[in-house]
């Protein structure tokens, strides 16, 4: 079905075990579900992945004849643990299971914005012999552009494949981050699918219908390399101001309730020695930071005035 509906690769993906937050929570179907996998594989010709966490997981989906697996961002924020998954595949990389054989190694970044583990990661991996690509999902369902520049620039030689799915925690926002594969020129992507998102027992909010993959393209012409670092570079600076109006906005709902409490308490919305010490101390911190003092006083005299009237 899923063939039929665009024109590029797919890989048929689905995550047996389930390391999740609570105990409560879905925690994947186990050992049985790689049956299920093996299914999809035998019925429609496609090549087929999951998601391993522990050596055993490893054996196990080598055994099923899984074609791809793909290491997730909790174990990737783990060293140890990754290292104990290319042990466990050091062992088994010649042998062949099933007719088949192991064909590459996903590795998602790490929860927390590491780009320098999420690298060590990959060169963890790599001494498996195996095929590895990485997998940017963001961190906290933020896009850490940074940290994905930062392994396209150490290892331009490694695949990298988008996760919109969960750099946004919201379907609606897929297609607006599918445009960054063009953009940046990354290789793919992975996307959460389910014939019925409402009913799907894990990120059902993340999640898009079959059917809907067909809008997406992730065919791009090539960029010279000046203009795709500047595409990085503008993704960054995009990233970053919308952190910044989110912090300010942020800001002015807590203005909102300190208005509410000087209201309720008879106090005067301006205080001219708070404004003062505020100001001392952000041109402090401009100093040292190499921001004009100008900068700094225009901006806070700006957010300062605005937060006022959210005061009054």
């Amino acid at each position: 079905m899923l063939k039929e509906v665009c024109d590029f690769d797919f890989i048929f993906r689905a995550g047996v075990w389930k390391p999740r937050t609570s105990p409560s929570s879905f925690q994947g179907a186990g050992t049985e579900a790689l049956q299920w996998l093996q299914e999809v594989k035998q019925q429609f010709g496609m090549e087929i992945a999951t998601e391993v966490a522990t050596p055993a997981h490893v054996t196990e989906a080598l055994q099923a004849g899984i074609d791809y697996l793909w290491i997730g961002a909790r174990t990737s924020a783990n060293p140890i643990a990754v290292q104990e998954i290319a042990d466990a595949l050091l062992t088994t990389r010649s042998e062949t299971y099933r007719g088949g054989q192991l064909k590459g190694i996903f590795i998602k970044n790490p929860v927390n914005e590491d780009a320098a583990l999420w690298l060590g990661n990959i060169e963890r991996l790599e001494k498996t012999g195996i095929p590895v690509m990485a997998i940017h999902r963001g961190c906290a369902h933020k896009p850490c552009w940074a940290m994905a520049h930062y392994i396209r620039t150490q290892r331009p030689d490694i695949p990298i494949l988008l996760d919109p799915s969960h750099m946004s925690g919201d379907a609606t926002k897929i297609p607006s981050l599918m445009k960054k594969i063009d953009e940046l020129q990354l290789d793919g992507a992975m996307i959460e699918v389910h014939y019925n998102p409402q009913e799907a027992l894990s990120d059902a909010q993340q999640q898009i219908k079959p059917e809907e993959i067909g809008k997406f393209s992730v065919v791009s012409g090539q960029r010279s390399v000046e203009n795709q670092e500047l595409a990085w570079l503008r993704a960054e600076i995009d990233e970053l101001d919308d952190q910044l109006w989110e912090t300010i906005a942020r800001r002015m709902e807590v203005s909102e309730r300190i208005g509410e409490w000087k209201k309720a308490h008879g106090v005067q919305a301006l205080q001219p020695q708070r404004y003062e010490e505020i100001v001392k101390q952000r041109k402090e911190w401009a100093e040292q930071k190499g921001l004009s003092e100008e900068l700094v006083q225009n901006l806070f005299d700006a957010i300062h005035q605005e937060s006022l009237k959210k005061q009054k």
